[in-house]
């Protein structure tokens, strides 16, 4: 007697078929988690007052690249980490040298390329020297003696041989340290990110055998 099994369908191309399913369906998965968490944290870093440039540091990729896996993982990070980690965890700042940290006060202006300026810069911008003024309460200052103020609120030479509307404006406020508010939560939006994949991963597996 001989005896003859046909299996019908092929058990060996269904479940071949049924991991190339399964890697598709964890790579889509995985790279809409990355998206979300990247829209999120965008979002929070605009909702926070940090500004678009700051929050378009954020990227995201989903490796491996160019091909499905069944262990696809998702990378999220900033282009400017330190500044994000910052606004991320809210540190004390002290100066490296152990002085003063000079905090630029609205006369003081914008630094080169908009960022915040430094005494040094102004200085080389403006043309005045600053003095110390030392205050036993409250923040000691660096002032500008014989300025003015234009009309963008800036302090800025006075060419008044006179003296006329000269004035002492204080241009930067001299503190041991600063505590950075924190205005971002990080791990909130990587945690909501990283628990929706589940259901990521089967929504794409049904929508792929459909």
């Amino acid at each position: 007697m001989k005896l003859k099994l046909d299996i019908t369908p092929d058990l060996a191309a269904m479940m071949a078929a049924e991991i190339r399913a399964g890697e598709k369906a964890v790579t889509a998965a995985t790279r809409e988690a990355g998206n979300i968490l990247k829209t999120a944290w965008r979002a929070q870093i605009v909702g926070a007052g940090l500004g678009q440039r700051l929050a378009r540091s954020i990227r995201s990729q989903t490796y491996p690249k160019g091909r499905q896996s069944l262990n696809a993982a998702a990378l999220v990070w900033s282009k400017a980490p330190v500044i994000i980690g910052a606004h991320d965890t809210g540190p004390l700042i002290r100066s490296r040298n152990g002085f003063w940290l000079a905090i630029p006060t609205e006369a003081a202006g914008r630094g080169f390329r908009g960022g915040r300026i430094t005494p040094g810069e102004w200085e080389r911008r403006r043309g005045l020297r600053l003095r110390f003024v030392y205050r036993p309460r409250g923040p000691s200052l660096l002032v500008a003696d014989r300025a003015r103020i234009n009309t963008r609120g800036q302090a800025v030479a006075s060419r008044s041989k006179t003296g006329r509307n000269q004035v002492t404006v204080p241009i930067f406020l001299l503190v041991p340290q600063v505590k950075l508010p924190k205005r971002l939560d990080l791990a909130r939006d990587a945690e909501r990110a990283h628990k929706a994949v589940p259901g990521l991963i089967v929504a794409n597996w049904v929508d792929g055998r459909l």
